[in-house]
């Protein structure tokens, strides 16, 4: 397959690309980017800086925290098909600022010019979508370069995805319909509680309509669907209603918890607490309207998570207390406490953008709200039941016949009870020990890899659904050369620590989580991968081989070298049994970079490469 090898000139990368069949590829490892302190440049000023003032983003995500900072990307997208295509770069960031794009032809010919962000209206777009969408057309053998300037009073993240154009509206319909079943799901709630607290007239319904409510617009607004749909032209509120929601969604389940777990009554001191912080998000929905988003969010972000905590803190001591609905309460405010440190951290850089990362709110606010209602139906029924329990007492006199019956039934109630606690528990710790024994059985105990019972059985597992979908298999046999030689001088101490780093090595270097890396006994290791053709599968035995030679392995003051020779073997299995055979192949090729003088990595019909 035809791939574009020559860089864009000052870039110094290859253009990224599509390539046939393949829908969309991530940008952000493939971008430069320059860090405009002053605020002051323009194109013409970051084109005429030379290749060393741009810095490489290695990495799979493009994130910054809080910065007031302009932010310049660049990166050269190709088109190697016989074909015009037709593409789109997909910034699935909705709440940046600023983002003004510059699509570039050859000598630095602007040929398009944009300007979005969400100081912009919606309208203004070049293409009506909640993320921001850059179209591209390039002709056969063609070449763009694209440069963006962002710049954001929120996280600076940048999130950038090159899209075929009619896979990414496919797509984007199936994604449309998820968000659409997320929020018209809870948005029936919401109306549910609305018709409860009308009939019943409880404050309780009504902060937990708010705080619902609260939560789906902040969840909306996060991702840019209330800016697409609601107040496309409103662009000052869109930059307030994320601090406005979130300061009322935490005001409001204060006052919710405070009212559902009694905390006055049973908690007094823990009462004042929590209502200091509830003043305190109610003063920031005001000051939303007078003070700047980068001034609030921060501090909201760190209020909030506090309030979490405070929150959760009093439904586990309630819990403790005896309060049957606390135990669904406090379920409830983990989980959206564990969805919004998820959320901050990675909107502090702490944690990596990707899509648990992007979306732990929504799923923390999904189990949150379902947990609550439950509570909320568990404390109905928990007044129902001590009504009742009045009303036993109040014709007690009139039943002492059926008391003996009636404290029997009970025991035996709160007998199976107990019971099916204890088989539920008994239970439970048997399938973790199972679960433990299971992991002990297929793991090698000195490198913490897998081994070669875990290694047999997936080999047979991989090789059958290859061998079923006419993919390809490649088996990797690697080999710590003279290693006989290496426990005779140091020991066999020193030589299972040598095992123990090759095998963290090995660990490293693999690039997907289909792949299996395994100790296959002594000295030797075996390495798995699906989906990998023999050229891609040399080019991660050769990575594996140098990382190897490269890692530092001292014994006392002495630095040893380490090296390994690795067998590679590719193919797609002709029938579902040929595991056996694929390790024999490997291991030939293993044989013969040994006798062509270790390190190296041999494959067949090639000579083994040594660094």
């Amino acid at each position: 397959m035809l791939l574009i090898m020559l860089a864009w000139q000052g870039v110094g990368r290859a253009a990224v690309v599509l390539e046939p069949g393949q829908s969309s590829r991530p940008i952000t490892s493939d971008m430069q980017y320059l860090h405009d302190e002053t605020r002051q440049q323009g194109l013409d000023d970051v084109l005429r800086l030379p290749g060393s003032a741009w810095q490489q983003n290695d990495s799979d995500s493009f994130s910054h925290g809080y910065t007031n900072d302009n932010w310049w990307l660049r990166f050269a997208v190709g088109n190697t098909g016989a074909q015009t295509s037709r593409l789109l770069v997909e910034l699935a960031y909705p709440v940046l600022d600023e983002v003004e794009v510059w699509v570039l032809g050859s000598n630095n010919r602007v040929d398009a010019h944009y300007r979005l962000g969400d100081k912009q209206p919606f309208h203004e777009r070049i293409l009506q979508h909640r993320f921001f969408l850059i179209p591209l057309e390039l002709p056969p053998a063609g070449e763009h370069m694209v440069v963006l300037r962002l710049k954001t009073t929120s996280s600076m993240q940048a999130p950038l995805t090159l899209w075929n154009e009619r896979d990414y509206h496919e797509r984007d319909q199936r994604v449309l319909l998820a968000e659409g079943l997320f929020f018209g799901g809870m948005g029936l709630m919401v109306l549910y509680s609305i018709f409860v607290f009308v009939a019943l007239r409880d404050r309780l319904y009504f902060y937990y309509v708010l705080f619902v409510f609260s939560l789906l617009v902040f969840l909306a607004s996060l991702k840019g669907l209330s800016f697409q749909f609601f107040w496309p032209q409103a662009t000052q509120w869109n930059d307030r209603v994320l601090i406005v929601t979130l300061a009322s969604m935490m005001a409001s389940g204060g006052l919710f918890t405070i009212r559902f777990l009694r905390i006055r009554e049973y908690m007094p001191r823990f009462f004042w607490l929590t209502l200091g912080l509830v003043v305190m998000t109610s003063l920031t929905v005001v000051l939303a309207f007078f003070m700047s988003y980068g001034q609030l969010m921060q501090p909201l972000i760190v209020t909030a998570a506090l309030s979490c905590l405070v929150l959760l803190g009093g439904g586990v001591w309630r819990w403790r207390q005896g309060d049957r609905s606390a135990r669904f309460y406090t379920i409830a405010w983990g989980s959206m406490l564990l969805g919004g440190v998820v959320l901050a951290l990675n909107k502090f850089q702490l944690l990596p953008q990707n899509f648990l990362t992007e979306n732990a709110m929504q799923m923390g606010v999904a189990a949150e709200v379902i947990l609550l209602s439950l509570a909320i139906v568990d404390r109905i029924n928990e007044e129902r039941r001590q009504r009742f329990r009045a009303q036993q007492n109040i014709l007690a006199s009139e039943r002492r016949a059926h008391e003996a019956q009636y404290k029997a039934l009970v025991a035996e109630r709160e007998a199976n009870e107990l019971l099916e606690q204890r088989v539920h528990e008994r239970t439970e710790a048997l399938q973790i020990a199972n679960r433990k024994l299971e992991e002990l059985s297929t793991s090698d105990q000195l490198t913490g890899l897998r081994n070669r019972r875990y290694l047999d059985r997936a080999l047979q597992e991989e090789c059958c659904r290859c061998q079923r979908y006419q993919h390809p298999l490649a088996v990797l046999l690697l080999d710590i050369d003279h290693f006989k030689r290496f426990n005779d001088e140091f020991g066999h101490d020193v030589g299972d620590e040598c095992l123990r780093r090759v095998g963290a090595v090995l660990a490293m270097e693999m690039r997907t989580p289909i792949d299996h890396v395994a100790r296959y006994g002594g000295e030797e290791f075996c390495v798995v991968m699906p989906e990998t053709e023999l050229e891609g599968a040399r080019i991660v035995a050769e990575r594996i081989r140098s990382a190897v030679e490269s890692m530092r392995f001292t014994v006392g003051d002495r630095v040893v070298p380490v090296t390994v020779s690795i067998g590679v073997a590719s193919m797609v299995p002709p029938d579902e049994d040929y595991s056996r055979e694929m390790l024999k192949k490997a291991d030939v090729m293993l044989y013969e970079a040994k006798a062509a003088g270790r390190n190296c990595v041999m494959t067949p019909g090639r000579s083994g490469n040594r660094a």
